[in-house]
């Protein structure tokens, strides 16, 4: 089958304009200087040129500026010479070799090719220039050349090379608007003057750092994968792995950042409300399944804390993408009034092996064996439970208990809460067999109060208006109703985490809205 070449003009070695199709037959030849093979075959490519050279046009393309002299100089080349240095020319020609040899017709369209080195393949090469040109081969001794010899990867797949020639090729993925920086300003304050930042040093999201993070997924850059409130701005993959590369996270991070900009825009999550209360809400991010294994998670030792690249960076490209993409930012819709650690990053896994109970993701619905990310809105928090003393799971429910009476006030009704059970504490809970859903049930039990306890008095101005129950207040019986502290068990989530050693565990109170998953995308 016949395949038009790309056209293209570069400069010789003397600076003169050579432009392809030449309007005869030609052979291209893609080498580079430091290739022992480019160097095995440079004295057939010269040779060819001078055999054929009336009637087929040589070309050698060249990867390298300075290494071109070297190779005229070391071979006494007359043939031309090209510079693609650029490896504009090489990218589109999708070389992953050199040498790569082109024989093509007067119009570009490509005839035969081979790479690397192979006598037979060069002998019956100048077999046909021969016949095209009517012209002698000269007399040339195939005995002094291998047989074969490998070629040398093209300059086009070093790291950072490739990437660059994917984000500037014509069918570029990038479509995000481009700043250009000054060569003498500092690339990170300008970061900081433009706003970019969360307060914190970014990664600057090069061209070839969004492309080499765009590799992390198999979705399209231009896929929109949600609608970002408060300034409802399309979160396309492309921009979230903008911000993932501001954030400093892999590309294997990628999928799970999607994923958890999906569920963080859902109504059921109300990003919008999350970030413009006063009270200080941020998503704290929660991952289950292979992936977290997979790309280093932390779900021990400071699993909440600092130290581990994945948690930190997922969780800070979330912020981000709240922020670049929906406008989020302080001053602005992002209103709150104190704000929080959380607003930084909160990102960790369930450290699913040290749980006698199925992991997080499973009891929200989802197979074990998948990848899964929760978002809850954390505000703000930890609360710290510490007990070190209770020996069964009734006792240990109890001290519980009366720590998350204390979320948001003592008197107040709470929402949604995420407890970040530590592993002693499980432990203690499993020894009596109960299942999570029997602690969250036996929380929402001993959480109940009754109606006296939580009405407003001379000792706190917080609580139930007495005159909410008539001008009289309530009545006795009204007094000893019980008002429970969640509205269900279900409101009661429940993850595991942390080392093994410390009876610790960890509560984040909720705010008016309410958990939610995606399904990560699986990349291997």
């Amino acid at each position: 089958m016949v395949s038009e070449l790309p056209g293209f003009a570069l400069l010789d070695q003397r600076s003169e304009e050579r432009a392809f199709p030449t309007g005869r037959p030609a052979l291209l030849a893609f080498v580079k200087e430091d290739c022992p093979t480019c160097g095995t075959s440079m004295p057939l490519i010269e040779g060819a040129h001078r055999a054929f050279g009336a009637a087929i046009d040589v070309l050698a393309i060249g990867q390298e500026a300075e290494g071109n002299a070297i190779l005229v100089e070391r071979h006494d080349l007359t043939l031309p010479l090209l510079d693609d240095s650029e490896l504009g020319v090489s990218y589109r020609y999708d070389l992953e070799t050199v040498p790569t040899v082109i024989l093509t017709d007067r119009d570009g369209a490509e005839v035969d090719r081979f790479v690397g080195f192979g006598r037979e393949d060069w002998r019956a090469l100048y077999g046909r220039l021969a016949d095209l040109s009517d012209a002698d081969s000269g007399d040339v001794d195939w005995e002094r050349y291998p047989v074969s010899q490998p070629g040398c990867g093209s300059r086009t797949l070093e790291p950072g090379i490739a990437e660059r020639l994917a984000a500037e090729a014509e069918g570029s993925p990038l479509r995000a608007r481009r700043i250009e920086v000054g060569s003498a300003d500092d690339v990170d304050e300008f970061m900081f003057d433009q706003g970019f930042t969360d307060g914190l040093p970014v990664v600057a999201p090069s061209p070839e750092r969004v492309m080499r993070m765009l590799g992390g997924s198999r979705r399209d850059a231009q896929d929109v994968v949600a609608i970002v409130p408060p300034n409802m701005g399309e979160a396309t993959v492309e921009k979230i792995a903008i911000n993932a590369v501001l954030a400093g996270c892999k590309p294997e991070y990628l999928p799970v950042v999607i994923a958890a900009v999906e569920a963080v825009c859902t109504e059921q999550f109300n990003a919008h409300g999350v970030m413009a209360t006063t009270m200080g809400a941020s998503p704290a991010v929660i991952v289950n399944g292979p992936i977290r294994d997979r790309i280093g998670m932390n779900s021990g030792l400071g699993a909440l804390g600092q130290g581990n690249r994945a948690n930190a960076t997922i969780g800070r490209a979330v912020r981000l993408v709240l922020r670049n993409v929906g406008g989020a930012k302080p001053g602005g819709t992002e209103r709150s009034m104190l704000g929080s650690p959380a607003k930084f990053t909160l990102a960790f896994a369930e450290r699913e092996e040290r749980s006698p109970w199925e992991p997080f993701h499973v009891r929200h619905g989802y197979e074990a064996a998948e990848s899964v990310v929760s978002v809850f809105p954390a505000s703000p928090g930890p609360l710290v439970c510490v007990d070190q003393t209770s020996r069964t799971a009734e006792a240990l429910a109890g001290s519980l208990a009366m720590s998350l009476q204390a979320i948001s006030h003592p008197r107040s009704r709470s929402g949604e809460i995420l407890m970040v059970l530590c592993p002693e504490h499980v432990d203690t809970i499993g020894r009596d067999g109960w299942t999570r859903a029997d602690l969250q049930r036996r929380l929402w039990e001993l959480t109940h109060r009754p109606v006296r306890e939580l009405l407003i008095d001379e000792r706190a101005g917080a609580g139930i208006p007495p005159e909410s129950f008539g001008p009289d207040g309530p009545s006795e019986e009204q007094l000893e109703e019980l008002i429970p502290k969640f509205q269900s068990p279900d409101n009661i989530h429940i993850v595991i985490a942390g080392s093994g050693a410390g009876k610790f565990t960890s509560i984040f109170p909720g705010w008016a809205s309410g958990l939610d998953s995606r399904k990560i995308e699986e990349v291997v």
